[in-house]
């Protein structure tokens, strides 16, 4: 391949990871919540009750963030998560999801389906699929 046309794709990958981001977090500052606070929302949705610590958060986190206790502390205030002692390990907190934490996530997940979908209708499926593999193969995945 053509070192030019390799680093022209990744400009543009780069560049519309950027403008999605940059996209919902526009739609969630509207409910004063900021896009890793919206991912730590939907990976706490994930664990289905199931208490998780920090750094597994800060594993799973789409953009790695080293200010995970700081979102956490964040989503406290609001009352969406709840922080308590892990039972076999003292020096852990196990964290979870609340059921007003659901109830405000379903509602945000609702406003970033409707930013999504006018562009939903720029790609086929199966162009969807193919630029998923794309990507994959990319990261050698």
């Amino acid at each position: 391949m053509n070192t030019k046309s390799y680093y022209k794709a990744i400009h543009e990958i780069i560049k519309t990871g950027h403008w999605i981001t940059d996209a919902v977090g526009q739609v969630l500052k509207e409910d004063k919540i900021t896009e890793p606070q919206f991912n730590v929302l939907r990976i706490l949705k994930g664990q289905k009750g199931s208490p998780i610590t920090v750094q597994e958060i800060q594993e799973r986190m789409v953009q790695r963030s080293s200010n995970v206790t700081r979102i956490i502390d964040k989503l406290l205030d609001k009352g969406l998560v709840k922080r308590e002692e892990c039972p076999t390990n003292r020096r852990k907190m196990d964290i979870t999801i609340t059921p007003f934490g659901l109830e405000e996530l379903e509602r945000f997940d609702q406003k970033v389906i409707e930013f999504h979908a006018p562009y939903t209708q720029n790609l086929t499926a199966e162009e969807a699929e193919t630029l998923e593999k794309l990507i994959k193969k990319l990261k050698g995945e």
